[in-house]
């Protein structure tokens, strides 16, 4: 991997260097101080990843990420020391097209190693998603196995790069009184979980929490998966968290949440895949059709990055494609009947 560094601090980027420098096969081509430096040096010698600090001079890492989207595309990651204070620019950073965030490496403090490796996990995922890696192989799908419907209602979401924007449109088009549960699926780290369900429900103006062990979708609740593992719905209608597949790329994964919705769901649902890239969502939404489930994927013109709704289209797997600020008024239709 071809990788750039853009942060203002000396000490941040000696710890970036020598975290990525564990791994031979990546190369860092440059180091810039700004936001707006980067975005010149994107435009010269294009890189496969990029390691975005947020506060710099000049120009932040917010509207970088805005202008190299939408100049010069590449995979971006934040990388940030105070994830709390900052939390607010890193999921606009995620909203603009980053792809993820993770805490910058802390240097001289125990096993270097042990320090570098979730900044290398991120690199090595990220490899796999712009294909400079092989994934794992397929899972295996096991047959849905429904019981008799009932007056329940269900919306399942997934989402990953541009995600934290899209949701933001999407729940601001529904009322506080939607009559139907909704479930979030954002390729995030436990560690921003959290800060990412507080800054949903400020920015949204609906009340978003993260999905509890045990607790089954309710209607008028909006639950955000909250951990590293996959969460799943359980035959007995409740969810649960999963290390199960371990080798799956993107964690929490959303092809596991919409096939398990395929699978045990009981009452009315609808499978919604956003912006993001690669292709998780698009079997899982796929299967969600194939059992009668109203499947919706976002439009190429409103998606921040064009990757999973994409593919989802591909297999057919879609039974609306539509605009990002159309698909809460077709929830509410859908709900409505």
């Amino acid at each position: 991997m071809k990788i750039a560094i853009v942060n203002d601090m000396p000490m941040a980027v000696e710890a970036l260097r020598r975290a990525v420098a564990f791994e031979p096969e990546h190369q860092v081509i440059w180091v810039a101080g700004n936001g707006a430096e980067a975005v010149r040096r994107c435009a010269e010698q294009l890189p496969d990843l990029i390691l975005m600090d947020l506060i710099m001079p000049v120009m932040d890492g917010v509207e970088a990420t805005r202008r190299i989207m939408a100049e010069t595309p590449c995979a971006i990651v934040i990388v940030t020391v105070d994830r709390k204070q900052n939390m607010h620019r890193v999921f606009e950073a995620m909203g603009h097209g980053a792809l993820d965030v993770v805490d910058t490496p802390a240097l001289g403090a125990g096993d270097p190693r042990e320090a570098a490796a979730p900044l290398l996990r991120k690199i090595l995922n990220i490899s796999w998603l712009i294909g400079q890696q092989r994934a794992p192989a397929a899972r295996p799908v096991a047959a849905p196995v429904r019981a008799a419907s009932q007056h329940r209602g269900l919306v399942a979401i997934g989402s990953s790069a541009g995600g934290p924007a899209a949701l933001e449109v999407l729940l601001k088009g529904l009322p506080e009184a939607f009559p139907a549960a909704i479930v979030l699926v954002q390729h995030v780290d436990q560690v921003f979980a959290a800060g990412m369900a507080e800054w949903l429900s400020s920015a949204a103006g609906l009340p978003v929490r993260l999905a509890r062990e045990g607790e089954p979708p309710q209607p008028g609740q909006v639950l955000l998966a909250g951990t590293n593992h996959h969460i799943r719905l359980l035959q007995n209608g409740q969810l649960a968290y999963t290390a199960e597949p371990v080798n799956e790329i993107y964690r929490p994964s959303i092809d596991v949440f919409f096939e398990s919705v395929a699978r045990y769901w009981t009452g009315d649902a609808v499978g919604v895949l956003l912006t993001g890239m690669g292709r998780d969502g698009a079997q899982g939404l796929k299967l969600m059709r194939q059992q009668g489930f109203l499947t919706i994927a976002q439009n190429q013109a409103s998606s921040a990055v064009y990757g999973m709704p994409k593919a989802a289209a591909a297999i057919d797997a879609a039974v609306e494609v539509r605009p990002l600020e159309r698909i809460a008024g077709r929830l509410m239709e859908f709900f409505a009947k």
